[in-house]
């Protein structure tokens, strides 16, 4: 299998398709594991990384620090904002992830979770010293609403800074909300779209079944956001499964082709805690659904944003059902 590479958005930076996630290293999986978890990825192709100071309070940094020596000419390294997101915890927060890293600088640097009473003019600002100082090459954020990026990146085209990039954002079967503006956006504006959560914190895995105990080495019994999805499409997930068995393929590696099938999304971002479960994500990028294939997917779960009513009239030249989702509302270069 050879490993697609795609482009990162604008930056003419090419990265692999899979984005190799790490919250689980120092959680879940030992450095030793981790260490091995690395090792194949690049080999088989894996060149883009994400992690996040809060990851382990700072200790999952500390390991990916460690284990990129002599390597990290070969990766594309994403980290994130800590403590708050004001400008001095921009600013400290890089270096404190540096130091942890043991790089002088990040690929891509990014704010991860708006608050209420954020200053963006601050922010932009932050992050611009970040890169003028060569700490970030670029940046970007996470959970941003479309709105918020747009008006993010007009100040920083105001002020001649760095604009925002990417967005990464909760996409998957379950949680759809960013095909409502923030998937469009990406289109037309060539934003760099990493999603994830693609496998519904393991709830498409193939470990769950319908009105059956969750196995105990599994994060449901700790997770009630994941019972509390089992319990709703519980008989949806059991259709899931079959129609991966039937195709012959890991009920993994079927949610995560379900969110490869946009368009609009550059790299779904893949948490493993295993070598096993590397080998099996990988095999998610070795074959495309086709359009029926999605269809048939998406029909087992009644999970589509439905704030937009459906307004087709009869006879009418133009209808305009779901705006605020349409990947082809503007013509391709």
């Amino acid at each position: 299998m050879t490993m697609k590479y795609v482009e990162f958005g604008r930056t003419g930076e090419r990265v692999s398709e899979m984005c190799l996630g790490t919250m689980m290293f120092g959680v879940r999986c030992n450095e030793t594991e981790a260490d091995r978890i690395l090792g194949v990825a690049i080999e088989r192709g894996v060149n883009f990384v994400d992690t996040a100071p809060m990851y382990a309070n700072g200790f999952t940094e500390e390991i990916l620090g460690r284990i990129i020596k002599g390597r990290r000419d070969k990766l594309f390294v994403g980290t994130k904002v800590h403590k708050g997101i004001d400008a001095q915890s921009v600013l400290e927060s890089i270096d404190e992830s540096l130091a942890r890293l043991q790089t002088d600088f990040v690929d891509l640097y990014m704010i991860h979770w708006p608050i209420q009473g954020m200053h963006p003019q601050e922010i932009m600002g932050a992050l611009n010293e970040v890169v003028t100082q060569g700490k970030a090459r670029y940046v970007g954020c996470c959970n941003y609403p479309a709105w918020l990026f747009a008006h993010s990146n007009a100040i920083a085209e105001r002020n001649g800074w760095p604009p925002l990039v990417c967005n990464q954002v909760a996409y998957n079967l379950i949680e759809r909300g960013a095909e409502v503006e923030i998937l469009p956006q990406a289109m037309a504006e060539k934003v760099a779209v990493t999603a994830y959560r693609p496998l519904v914190s393991g709830l498409l895995a193939g470990k769950y079944k319908a009105g059956q105990t969750p196995p105990t080495d599994s994060r449901a019994p700790t997770s009630s956001r994941l019972l509390t999805w089992l319990s709703q499409y519980g008989d949806s997930v059991d259709r899931f499964n079959q129609f991966a068995g039937e195709r012959g393929v890991h009920p993994a590696q079927l949610a995560t082709a379900w969110v490869r099938y946009s368009p609009a999304v550059t790299s779904p971002i893949v948490g493993v805690s295993s070598l096993s479960q590397l080998e099996t994500s990988i095999g998610a990028f070795e074959f495309d659904l086709s359009d029926e294939e999605y269809a048939a997917i998406t029909h087992f779960f009644d999970t589509e944003v439905k704030e937009e009513g459906l307004q087709r009239f009869p006879g009418k030249l133009y209808n305009f059902p779901r705006l605020r989702r349409n990947l082809n509302l503007i013509a391709a270069d």
